[in-house]
């Protein structure tokens, strides 16, 4: 079978989310024995062009443009799709599966592809089929009835995103989903409840898949590291991510601060960007930057527990498999994906970021019973193992892919 993937993001020059689960899902299936083609963007005209990498054919189609612009060019961007369109036409894939196109190729491909004769899927990496942006969970908000705030009115879009909201964008959107997608897929459960809960159906789970034999660590690897960035003797908390207050860095910090009292050896480290503000300077906290995979892999590695306490709607929160894959136990936010992948009081603990308290204790726990620790981190191994393994991820990729031509 002949699989063209789109993708805004793509590795090796972004790491963003959406682009490396894509990644992976492409390479996976192009290591089952099909032929997968991907066009992506970048936003460096030197860059624009062809490449083979990992057996994948990639297409690379420059794309820049303020990002107040982003509510009208996500729809059609006239930078991409005239070359989008020739892509497909040479190629002629028999399948056509879109990830993240609401900035630079713009919901318009869907379109294209479509028009072009070929079974069109998308899959939903976050809440931007519906919304412009993260979703913030306010502090009455409970882990039972958190999805009624993901549903944004039309006056409170207007009063968050002022001259960058366009009263016709998700209009355009759906319209575009309902004739030219043959089926959506949503990356958890939570997802595909809030699509539903904002009008767009036709959707079905598939869960982010993993290679948990490719987070295998060199133990003197791990101790090099934990001695070159003077981490010994430290009870460790990771936090991988973009430090912003969707992603929960203030309830981290907050919380890291009556960690402590109880754990004075305890040090927040954190691999992604570091420009967010942090109040209090004088706690231990280690700021590592964007890290390849390969590093990151050892920043968990040298972790004691990681933690993802996001206060938005996080749709699947790839750091919790990352860290059972690596065998460390997990504290995250109850508000998006985490809970399908994470199993209470088993391979981690599910929290409510807002309060505070709760995610201490939870953490404190963790960092001061070993034995636990470890007992969490071999259950999570197991279960990213049995339940997200990306192989099989990839089979029922290729089942729907299958099923679309009946």
């Amino acid at each position: 079978m002949k699989i063209l993937f789109l993708s805004d993001d793509f590795p090796p020059n972004n790491l963003g989310g959406a682009g490396v689960v894509a990644y992976s899902l492409a390479k996976t299936i192009n290591n089952l024995g099909h032929e997968v083609h991907v066009i992506s963007t970048t936003q460096d005209k030197n860059e624009e062009g062809g490449l083979a990498q990992d057996g994948l054919k990639i297409y690379k189609i420059y794309s820049q443009y303020h990002r107040r612009w982003r509510a009208y060019l996500s729809l059609y961007n006239p930078q991409t799709v005239k070359k989008v369109k020739k892509i497909i036409n040479d190629i002629k894939p028999d399948v056509v599966h879109a990830h993240n196109v609401h900035y630079h190729l713009s919901y318009h491909c869907l379109k294209i592809a479509k028009l072009a004769g070929a079974p069109v899927f998308l899959t939903a990496h976050d809440a931007m089929l519906f919304h412009y942006g993260k979703i913030k969970i306010p502090k009455k908000a409970t882990c039972e009835n958190y999805l009624d705030y993901c549903k944004p009115s039309v006056l409170g879009q207007i009063k968050e995103f002022k001259r960058r909201y366009n009263p016709l964008r998700n209009l355009i959107i759906k319209r575009y989903l309902e004739k030219y997608v043959d089926k959506i897929i949503a990356v958890s459960d939570a997802l595909k409840k809030a699509l539903i809960l904002n009008g767009i159906t036709n959707v079905e789970i598939v869960h982010n898949g993993i290679n948990v034999n490719a987070y295998e660590t060199n133990q003197e690897a791990v101790s090099v590291f934990k001695k070159t960035n003077n981490l010994e003797n430290k009870k460790i908390i990771f936090f991988g991510g973009r430090m912003n207050e969707g992603k929960g860095i203030n309830q981290a910090v907050e919380s890291l601060d009556l960690i402590l009292k109880e754990v004075p050896e305890a040090l927040l480290l954190i691999a992604g960007s570091s420009g967010f503000p942090i109040e209090n300077q004088n706690l231990p906290i280690k700021f590592l930057g964007w890290l390849s995979q390969e590093k990151m892999k050892l920043a968990m590695a040298v972790s004691d527990v990681i933690i993802l306490p996001s206060v938005c709607f996080d749709t699947f929160g790839m750091v919790s498999l990352e860290a059972m894959a690596v065998k460390k136990p997990v504290v995250a936010s109850c508000f998006g994906g985490a809970s399908e992948v994470v199993v209470s009081g088993e391979t981690g603990y599910i929290i409510n970021p807002h309060n505070i308290q709760m995610m201490t204790n939870r953490i404190t726990d963790l960092l001061k019973n070993r034995g636990k620790a470890q007992e969490f981190g071999q259950r999570g191994h197991e279960r990213a193992r049995d339940y997200f393994d990306l192989n099989k991820q990839a089979e029922k990729y290729l089942k729907l892919y299958k099923n679309s031509f009946i």
